[in-house]
Parts: C-alpha cells; sequence; structure tokens
C-alpha cells in the first residue's frame, strides 16, 4: 500500500467485509482480494486479513450474547475442538513454503464463493431437520476440529462451514446455532491471530486501515444491508469470489 487510492480501496473492503460478516457471512472474499489488488503476496494478504477482520467478529458476537445464554457447557465442549483446530491451521500456514498457499488458494477461494451461493438452500435444509445427535460425539468434534484447522489456514467461508457442521448435528433454533457459529468463529480467528502476529508476514499499514473499517462495518452491517437485496448482495460477493479464483488461477 503507497497511495491514498490505495487506503481508500482498503478501508471500504474493510468496512464491506464487517458488515458483510455481521450480516451473513462471505466478507473474506471482498477484503483478501482487496490485499491482493493493492500488491501484497497471497500469504501476506491472507495473514494481515485474519488479523484485520477480527474486530468484525468481536463485535457479531457482542450482538449474539441473548442467543449465547444456556450454551455455555456446549461452547466449552466445542472451544478445545476449536482451538486445536485453529491451532494446526495457523502451523500449517506459516510452516509450509509460501508456494504451497500460492498455489492452493484460487481453488479456497472458489469454495469459499461455492459455499456462499449454497447457503440460502443450506439454511432451508437446517431449519427443516429435526434429529441431532449428543454434542459430545466424536463426530462432531472431529468435524469442528477439521473445519477450524481450515478456518485458520484460510478463513473464507468458515461461517458457512461451522453452520453446516452444527446444524447438522444440535437441534435448536438456527439462530441460536448462529450464535454459536459466531462465538465459535471468534475463537478460531483469535487463535489465529496470536499465531499470525507473533510469527506471520503482516501488513501493519494495511492493518491499522482494514482492523477499524471492519469494527466500523461490523457494527453497522444490519442497518447497511436493509437497504440491499440479500439475494442481490450474494450475487455481487459470489461473482467477486468466482473472478478472483479464476484470475489466481490464470495468472
Amino acid at each position: 500500500m503507497s497511495s491514498p487510492p490505495e487506503a481508500l480501496l482498503l478501508f471500504v473492503a474493510g468496512f464491506l467485509a464487517g458488515a458483510v460478516n455481521a450480516v451473513a457471512g462471505g466478507g473474506s472474499l471482498i477484503s483478501f482480494p482487496a490485499l491482493l489488488a493493492v500488491g501484497y503476496p497471497a500469504l501476506t494478504a491472507n495473514v494481515t486479513n485474519t488479523v484485520a477482520i477480527w474486530p468484525g467478529y468481536v463485535g457479531g458476537t457482542l450482538a449474539f450474547r441473548p442467543e449465547l445464554e444456556g450454551q455455555a457447557s456446549r461452547l466449552w465442549r466445542f472451544a478445545g475442538a476449536a482451538a486445536a483446530g485453529a491451532v494446526l491451521g495457523s502451523v500449517l500456514l506459516l510452516a509450509l513454503p509460501d508456494r504451497v498457499f500460492s498455489s492452493v488458494v484460487p481453488w479456497l477461494v472458489l469454495l469459499s464463493a461455492a459455499l456462499l451461493a449454497a447457503q440460502p438452500r443450506l439454511a432451508k435444509v437446517l431449519r427443516a431437520r429435526r434429529p441431532a445427535t449428543d454434542h459430545r460425539s466424536l463426530p462432531l468434534l472431529t468435524l469442528l476440529f477439521l473445519a477450524s484447522a481450515y478456518g485458520a489456514y484460510f478463513g473464507g467461508g468458515l461461517g458457512v462451514i461451522l453452520l453446516a457442521v452444527l446444524g447438522v448435528f444440535l437441534q435448536d433454533a438456527l439462530h441460536r446455532i448462529n450464535a454459536l457459529k459466531s462465538a465459535l468463529s471468534l475463537m478460531i480467528n483469535s487463535v489465529a491471530l496470536v499465531a499470525f502476529v507473533t510469527f506471520g508476514p503482516v501488513a501493519w499499514e494495511a492493518l491499522a486501515v482494514i482492523a477499524p473499517a471492519s469494527l466500523i462495518g461490523g457494527t453497522a452491517g444490519a442497518r447497511l444491508t436493509r437497504r440491499l437485496d440479500p439475494k442481490v448482495l450474494r450475487v455481487l460477493i459470489v461473482g467477486l469470489g468466482v473472478a478472483v479464483g479464476l484470475a489466481l488461477l490464470l495468472r
């Protein structure tokens, strides 16, 4: 980042990412491409993006406090699997050569776009589902561990993945599952944040622009998206993700 227009681009992207994450998820498909657009390498962009949008997750989780009431026992049960997975994902990202991440990131972006496109249908399936298993089941904890590792390694589409996993195994209202998803997302990103700030190639000048913008966007997210057609917003973000993924594949 070397010019005011680039700083403005990152601020707008951070604001929109925070707003979209607060409402539907998929904000990384806005802020991550913006970091690439101003010239940061893929690994640096990913690490910086994870740290920069963390304030938005804080705001979203605080907003879900009423829905989190009575879920302390299951949240603590899931916390161990989520934290362990996040540690693994962070270690893999930092330990593997940069070219490994650069080679898989186009596919991760496309996967994130596909998950976001499928989110409405997924929500309908979850609302209609009745059977559930105990929240201490090994398959549930294993899937949470794997989802958390993915979330720390890249993060795009993490909320959709967590919603799917929790919705399949838990019999509860969707808004309570969504609150649980937000709390786990914050935990996963907190672990990754500590690892990346300590050992990762964080672009601090970009972080200083995106982080406050993400916080503002997360706080204003509901107000902003009331003026937009959710279907149009989803199509635009998915289209951006597909375009970015294809551009990274072809470069």
